[in-house]
Order: structure tokens, then C-alpha cells, then sequence
């Protein structure tokens, strides 16, 4: 995404951190109010009465302006930076995915954000040779120009960020951007936003829950050109980065290992299902440098100041209404097929979304897919 026409004001970037931080608001949700309304002024304004509209049991909880100006007030204390959706500073490559984070928090090197970057990820628990494989790679991958990104865990991601220190390197952290997980990586978070970078979409001081684990992980494979497996179980976060890595349409790599060790089997298992062989930082590059390249393609620019589309009458949407919930059960279905099945016009169709998703009524999904809360 290119970068906005002018700066932000610290009014836009509080009222965008407020509608962020707002009840049922998440990523995919937060861009379409952006792009209806013009502004996250307009959008917190229009919030209550598309959530009552929606059939909420219970007021929305709009995130309060004192509770935004503390969360501003406290990473300025952190010498934090707050990189929006649209700035200059804003990654390209993070942009271009679906529930791309609508704000990050970075402490270190915002300088690292305009590099290519590949990801390193692995096993907590990885063998001496799979954290030794991952600290090599990353040094050779950074001497070749390349950020490596990881999210700071023990075992092979903790080595990645120790390998590529020198060059650059970026940390994507599960709870607030000041907290440290596991605690004893607190050496290694201190040289990271001294040497590096730490970034995260969770607000300061807040733990790591286990439902942060994987949307921090669509961030790691988001920013990457593509990512790299260094040992890790069939069902570990790694495998969910590598996932997501192949849903955004980027490259994905394993190391592969002994089919008696349990720490292989999914880098094996990728590796059978397609992904690329790799022993070393060559074999990275030669995929890698015709991505680097050819930078990806930016979309055409979101003008968020532009002006919102016309108003629909609200008699249009009351009666959209029952044939949109009709349309919809507890299975994810694309909002196509909604709108196909509805024949209503999509924009109609759009705010009936809105009204239930604010309502807490309605689970968005990536691929433009939706389905009711039971």
C-alpha cells in the first residue's frame, strides 16, 4: 500500500487508536468502517447506532478517549513508535494481507521496516543442531541484505534474532511491545531494540494470551518474503506461520531432519506437500532474489480522507436486513455467496455485516468470509 498523501495528526492517530481498540472492531472490520466513513472520527460516531441496529444485547463498549491517550502517553514513555496503516513507514509487504494490523508499536530500528525480510522459525524446544542451523542461516541470510524476522520464542526463533543481530534483525512479540516472553530472553530483548527491533499490535503492558500466539504469527509471515521452518512438531505455531505464509501467497521453506526425530516431522511434512528444500543460505537466496528483485506491487493507494460512498436509507438496510441473517449459519461462507444468494447490492449487503459484526454477532474471517456466533 503506498503511502498516505500527508502526515497524520496526533487527532487522527488518537481517534484511530480508539476505534481500534474498540469492542468487536478487529483488523478486516477496522479498514471497511475506515473506507465507509472517510475517518476514524466519523467511523466512532457511527459505531453505536450500526451495533444497536445489529441487535446488540448490550451497549458497545467504544474505547474510552482518556484509556487511547494513556496507551499513546505510555509507549512515548517507551520511545515507541506507532506506524499506521497508511503512513510511509507502513511495510508494503504487511500491508497487502488481509487483516494486515490497522497500527503497530515498534521499539528499535524503524529504518528495518523499508528492508526485504525473511522468516525464521522453529521448535521451542529445538535439538543444539536445529538452534545452531538457525543462527548460521540468519547471519548469512542478514550479510546478504536481508532482515530476518522471528517472534522471539525459545529455541530456534531466540537464535535467529542472536544470528542476525548484526545485520538486522525484528522481533514479533505476542503480548504489549515493553513486555518480555519468555522472561529469559530479557538479555535478548534488550539487544534487540537497541541493535534491532521489536514490534507488536497489542497494546503496552498487556501478557501474551494464547489467542495472540497466532495472529502474532500472521504478522512474522505477513512482513517476509517468505518464511523458513527449522524443526518444529505438526502442530506447532511454526507450522501455523507456514500456513499462513502460503495463504499470503508467500514463499515457504524447511530444513528437513531425521524421520526419527519428532522435531522433523513437520518440516518434512512441508516439504512433501511442496515447500522448498533448504541446507543453506544459498539455497534461500536462489528462490528469494528474483522476489527481491522485483519488489512486491503495491495497490492502488487508500485514500481514507476521500470521501465516503453516498448514504443508504436506513428503510433500504431494515429491509436488507433479514434476508442477509437468512443467508448466513454457523459456517464460514464467503461474502460473495452471500450477496449472490441476497441478490442486494454489495454495499447494502456491506452494513448489514457491519451491523452484525458490531453487534457481536458475527465472526469475519480471513477470505472475505463471515458466519453468525452462536
Amino acid at each position: 500500500m503506498a503511502p498516505a498523501a500527508r502526515p497524520l495528526t496526533a487527532s487522527e492517530k488518537l481517534d484511530r487508536l480508539r476505534l481500534l481498540r474498540t469492542e468487536n472492531v478487529g483488523p478486516i472490520t477496522w479498514r471497511r468502517l475506515m473506507a465507509r466513513y472517510g475517518s476514524a472520527a466519523s467511523a466512532l460516531d457511527a459505531l453505536p447506532d450500526l451495533a444497536r441496529r445489529g441487535g446488540g444485547a448490550k451497549p458497545l463498549r467504544i474505547c474510552p478517549l482518556a484509556a487511547a491517550k494513556r496507551e499513546m502517553d505510555t509507549l512515548a514513555g517507551l520511545d515507541a513508535t506507532m506506524v499506521f496503516l497508511d503512513e510511509a513507514d507502513y511495510p508494503p509487504a504487511l500491508a497487502a494481507i488481509e487483516d494486515a494490523p490497522p497500527m503497530f508499536c515498534l521499539r528499535g530500528a524503524l529504518g528495518l521496516l523499508g528492508k526485504p525480510m525473511v522468516a525464521i522459525v522453529g521448535a521451542r524446544n529445538a535439538s543444539a543442531n536445529g538452534q545452531r542451523l538457525a543462527e548460521r542461516l540468519a547471519a548469512d541470510l542478514g550479510r546478504s541484505g536481508l532482515v530476518v524476522v522471528s517472534g522471539m520464542a525459545r529455541g530456534v526463533d531466540s537464535a535467529a534474532h542472536v544470528g542476525a543481530l548484526e545485520s538486522g534483525t525484528l522481533a514479533v512479540v505476542a503480548g504489549g511491545v515493553d513486555v518480555v516472553y519468555p522472561p529469559e530472553n530479557d538479555g535478548l530483548y534488550r539487544r534487540l531494540i537497541t541493535e534491532g527491533a521489536v514490534i507488536s499490535e497489542t497494546a503496552p503492558g498487556e501478557q501474551p494470551q494464547a489467542r495472540h500466539f497466532p495472529r502474532r504469527n500472521r504478522i512474522v509471515s505477513g512482513l517476509s518474503l517468505g518464511v523458513i521452518v527449522v524443526e518444529g512438531a505438526p502442530r506447532s505455531g511454526s507450522l501455523i506461520t507456514a500456513r499462513l505464509a502460503a495463504d499470503q501467497g508467500r514463499e515457504v521453506m524447511a530444513v528437513p531432519g531425521s524421520p526419527l526425530d519428532s522435531r522433523a516431522q513437520g518440516p518434512n511434512g512441508l516439504i512433501k506437500n511442496g515447500a522448498a528444500l533448504i541446507e543453506d543460505a544459498a539455497d534461500v537466496l536462489r528462490i528469494l532474489s528474483p522476489l527481491i528483485a522485483r519488489p512486491m506491487a503495491e495497490d492502488k493507494p487508500q485514500n481514507y480522507a476521500s470521501a465516503p460512498p453516498s448514504p443508504i436509507a436506513d428503510s433500504t438496510i431494515d429491509a436488507a436486513r433479514p434476508r442477509v441473517i437468512e443467508a448466513l449459519g454457523m459456517s464460514p461462507v464467503g461474502v460473495d455467496e452471500v450477496i449472490r444468494l441476497c441478490t442486494l447490492p454489495p454495499a447494502v449487503v456491506a452494513v448489514v455485516l457491519l451491523e452484525l459484526e458490531l453487534a457481536g454477532r458475527l465472526d469475519r474471517l480471513v477470505g472475505n468470509r463471515v458466519c453468525l456466533i452462536a
